[in-house]
């Protein structure tokens, strides 16, 4: 009988080209497995492993609480990991990924803002019938640019908008970018042609982008969220969008997430929240784009995300503890 291996961590959410990368610089000694599921997803009651490691989709169960020794996050946010360990008094030693996806997140959130400028999606709807009529754009050239957010994504994103001469200003309660114009969120927002939001997720950033800080932006505003979607509710977008406060939004980050990525991904088995209903509703309309949390998916990020997480993973089987553990707050 062949003895069956010790799974020393089990990755969740590890999609193919991923997977492909662990599995390739993984030590010969580590035994891992892996799924492209959630743990909801794949159902496991028993915990796989004393050490885990997910991305931001995963609902870690309260009833592992005592058999976890080490969560790794593969993900710049911990907020996840932190609520999992505040809620249930786990002692599990906590490590998450914070510089590999800076630039692939910045290009994205630029990419995005220059779509929406551009009427990208109704320039392709278009090409069937070579029509020209209400494609005219804008240029990013003097363009106010407010970043949301100014850290180590936040940081790229300026340093992209002003190489495509857009004028920048920054809100952050630390202020480190040199030559940065920093303001107010108030008049921040009131001055800003587009807004990208790069927040982490705090008790201070929760729905911070709301309703009534939005619709004090120019009318015809185009709004960006590569940070946390609980920074921006879908259902105030939604209002922004209708009232025509927001002349577009691009988003790689949704309120609910997990929930909403459930449905879509399998919507007989997982019903449709509210948040996923305005997601369907929005999704066609020509001043929208969405992304499934995809901003960081690059192969240069992947690569690094990949030889941080084994690194990562050797430590703490080595001594239980993680080259980026999460701060405890």
């Amino acid at each position: 009988m062949v003895e069956k291996k010790k799974i020393d961590v089990m990755f969740f959410e590890a999609f193919k080209e991923e997977k492909a990368l662990l599995k390739s610089i993984c030590p010969e000694h580590i035994h891992p497995k892996f799924t492209s599921q959630t743990i909801q997803e794949k159902g496991i009651e028993n915990v796989p492993s004393t050490l885990i490691s997910i991305r931001t989709q995963s609902k870690i169960p309260d009833e592992w609480v005592n058999d976890l020794e080490g969560i790794l996050a593969r993900s710049t946010g911990y907020d996840h990991v932190l609520n999992y360990i505040k809620r249930t008094g786990s002692l599990a030693q906590a490590g998450y990924l914070p510089s590999y996806c800076a630039r692939a997140v910045g290009e994205q959130a630029i990419l995005l803002v220059m779509s929406l400028l551009r009427n990208i999606k109704k320039q392709v709807n278009n090409f069937e019938t070579f029509n020209r009529d209400g494609l005219t754009g804008q240029e990013c050239q003097d363009k106010k640019a407010l970043v949301v957010g100014v850290g180590n994504i936040g940081s790229e994103i300026v340093d992209i908008a002003r190489g495509l001469r857009m004028k920048v200003a920054g809100f952050d309660i630390n202020q480190k970018v040199p030559g940065l114009e920093y303001a107010d969120l108030t008049s921040g927002l009131a001055w800003a042609d587009i807004v990208v939001c790069a927040l982490p997720l705090t008790d201070e950033t929760d729905c911070m982008l709301g309703y009534e800080a939005l619709k004090k932006v120019k009318t015809g505003a185009i709004f960006v969220n590569v940070g946390r979607g609980e920074v921006s509710p879908l259902k105030d977008l939604k209002r922004l969008l209708d009232e025509g406060v927001l002349g577009g939004a691009g988003l790689d980050v949704y309120d609910e997430e997990k929930s909403i990525a459930q449905h879509l991904r399998d919507p007989n088995k997982y019903k449709e929240t509210e948040n996923a209903s305005i997601i369907k509703e929005l999704k066609g309309r020509e001043n929208v784009i969405f992304t499934p949390h995809n901003a960081f998916n690059t192969k240069e990020a992947l690569n690094q995300k990949a030889e941080q997480a084994i690194e990562s993973v050797s430590l703490f089987l080595m001594e239980k503890r993680f080259l980026y553990p999460v701060p405890q707050e």
